[in-house]
């Protein structure tokens, strides 16, 4: 069964996943300009994207273990969810920037004095080296530094559903469900047992 599934999905070619993650933002903004994304479409769509972002984020943790415990191999797949995860964080950043709060000097009292939305620009901070080097070049001149540099993925992931839980008024389970999967992949990286030092 995963030997038919991975057959598959090496068919499927990674333009594809480039191609629907471009799209789905142009239709999101369809719908909020044509009404319907409710009474308030700017917070509908910085929501939708939000949400996206966190999904793609947690996708991509899960490549490694979904490998390892399934067999079920992502990793042909795993560069463009990174930079769609990138993509959509800074639409989510932009939407809010230019759509909801539009006030310069709102917007830095908001990453001052917001906690929620400070942990929120840490995580797109440290995304954004992350997605500079998500090339061929970037990986062959860094070299093993490459894999050191991605490692801050981790951080990311746990600020980004941080973020979540801390924007969300009164207790939702929802966002708490999202850190949750965050921490639990994480975990996966770590081994269950010590290794013991060779004698």
């Amino acid at each position: 069964m995963i030997d038919s599934l991975n057959s598959a999905l090496r068919r499927i070619p990674t333009w594809s996943l480039y191609l629907l993650g471009g799209l789905y933002p142009v239709w999101l903004l369809y719908l909020g300009m044509t009404g319907s994304l409710g009474a308030d479409p700017v917070k509908a769509l910085e929501h939708v994207l939000g949400a996206r972002a966190l999904q793609l984020l947690i996708l991509g943790l899960a490549v490694t273990p979904l490998r390892r415990f399934s067999g079920l191999n992502l990793i042909r797949f795993r560069r463009a969810i990174g930079v769609l995860t990138f993509a959509y964080v800074a639409l989510h950043l932009l939407v809010w920037l230019v759509l909801d709060v539009q006030i310069l000097s709102q917007i830095l009292v908001d990453i001052a004095k917001r906690p929620y939305v400070t942990i929120g620009m840490a995580g797109f901070v440290l995304l954004l080296p992350l997605a500079l080097t998500s090339n061929t070049l970037s990986v062959k001149r860094l070299g093993a530094r490459w894999k050191r540099l991605h490692l801050l993925t981790y951080p990311a992931a746990i600020l980004g559903g941080l973020h979540y839980v801390m924007l969300v008024k009164g207790f939702q389970i929802e966002p708490l469900i999202y850190l949750a999967v965050i921490l639990g992949l994480l975990a996966t990286r770590f081994p269950l047992t010590p290794r013991r030092s060779a004698v």
